[in-house]
């Protein structure tokens, strides 16, 4: 009874079946814990700190989705949001870090008010669907581009702004990682990124890129949070530069989080007979709550991961299997060491698959349609030849709008898209 009532037990599953689906999960996914405090780091905040407020925030996460919504979803700070932060909002924009968390923050607490009264329906609606997934694919080769330079496989050049870096040994591991990745995931193999970081790490070792700092042991107790914990900079907080963040921060949430919803639930087989998606506005409250409470410890933006799907084809179907994987970023804080001691190039080879996965929505553009098309190339090269994800969103939609609006098809364009061009076309004008 109690199985039933916590976690939305229905007959087609087990608790050790839905434990073996949280643990299979986890190790899909854990390679967060190793990323986002390496890419986190560039915008100047203390690793060891980021680690432990990555850890938390995905338990808090997690826990809220198996007990409010009870799905099968797993939930850390986001991918390509993290790169958003660290290397459009501060490296870019030139923010504080302290400046970009409290725009995490605000995101978080608004994510939380659309979710009670239902606005999230017409901020989904209001964006071309061709947008949507150029953005997706977008920000997938954006963080495959911060993966390669990260390892120096691409560097500037003055003539030709980027080039083929030189073989070091770092770029050499980065390379070994992409490769053995993609044979992993080739074979199926589950938690293939967290398998082919650890195992880039211990390949770097002699090669001189790990550094192994005397009597190294796996477990200590966990770092504390008090160099990001509550250190929020507000005094931008009324400017338009800060406004438009906020928007593009709750816009990639809000749209990551359905589309990993849509389609995690689908593979399990949970969606009802209209395509409606059980418990959403839990789950969503779960993401807002995650988001705001990351913010708080000291990291971006919290969301779904689509790596749930591996726990769902290993048969999870409850909250269980999300409470399962929840206990395991606990136990994992335990093991900061481990996962602090891997280099950016051992990171590299997930980067990378990760981009490779998020191209997948390109054949769902409507590429013989000129109006939709352009819009959504923009969209995505931009991302990469600007260095910002922000930016190459503002572009897009600008894009879009002005061609639909001169080809007769302005009925096309939402009121929502009419007032952000405006909004865009400011700031661009004010610099």
């Amino acid at each position: 009874m109690k199985f039933t009532h916590l976690f939305g037990y229905h007959g087609q599953t087990s608790i050790r079946t839905e434990i073996v689906a949280g643990i299979t999960t986890f190790l899909t996914m854990s390679y967060i814990l190793a990323v986002n405090p390496d890419i986190l780091s560039q915008a100047g905040m203390s690793k060891e700190s980021v680690f432990t407020a990555t850890a938390l925030a995905s338990a808090v996460a997690t826990f809220c989705m198996a007990i409010m919504a009870k799905l099968p979803v797993a939930l850390a700070p986001a991918m390509g949001v993290n790169a958003f932060f660290a290397f459009t909002l501060v490296q870019g924009m030139g923010l504080s870090w302290q400046t970009a968390l409290a725009a995490v923050l605000i995101e978080g607490v608004i994510f939380i008010l659309i979710t009670a009264f239902n606005i999230r329906e017409a901020i989904v609606n209001s964006i071309p669907m061709s947008l949507r997934y150029a953005i997706s694919a977008g920000i997938g080769m954006f963080i495959s581009f911060i993966g390669l330079k990260n390892a120096g496989i691409i560097v500037s050049n003055e003539a030709t702004f980027v080039m083929l870096g030189k073989f070091t040994p770092a770029a050499v591991l980065a390379v070994i990682g992409i490769i053995l990745s993609g044979i992993l995931m080739k074979k199926n193999v589950k938690g293939a990124l967290f398998y082919s970081i650890m195992a880039c790490t211990a390949i770097g070792i002699p090669m001189g890129v790990t550094l192994l700092p005397d009597n190294f042991s796996p477990v200590s107790m966990p770092h504390s949070m008090a160099p990001t914990f509550m250190q929020f900079d507000f005094s931008q907080i009324f400017s338009v530069d800060m406004l438009i963040i906020v928007f593009v921060l709750i816009f990639m949430d809000l749209f990551d989080t359905i589309g990993t919803l849509i389609g995690v639930t689908s593979k399990a087989g949970l969606m009802d007979k209209d395509g409606k998606i059980p418990h959403i506005k839990e789950a969503l409250l779960a993401d807002a709550i995650g988001t705001t409470f990351g913010a708080v410890c000291g990291t971006s933006t919290v969301g779904s991961y689509v790596e749930s799907a591996s726990g769902i084809s290993e048969g999870g179907r409850t909250g269980l299997t999300s409470l399962t994987v929840a206990v395991l970023f606990i136990i994992a804080l335990f093991f900061a060491p481990l996962f602090l001691l891997i280099p950016s190039a051992a990171t590299t080879g997930a980067l990378f698959i990760v981009g490779v996965l998020m191209i997948g929505n390109i054949p769902n553009i409507d590429l013989s349609d000129i109006s939709e098309a352009l819009p959504a190339f923009v969209t995505m090269l931009m991302m990469v030849l600007t260095y910002s994800i922000a930016d190459g969103i503002v572009l897009g939609m600008l894009s879009y709008v002005i061609i639909k609006l001169f080809t007769g098809e302005y009925k096309k364009i939402s009121a929502t898209m009419y007032i952000l061009s405006v909004l865009f076309i400011l700031k661009l004008i004010l610099g």
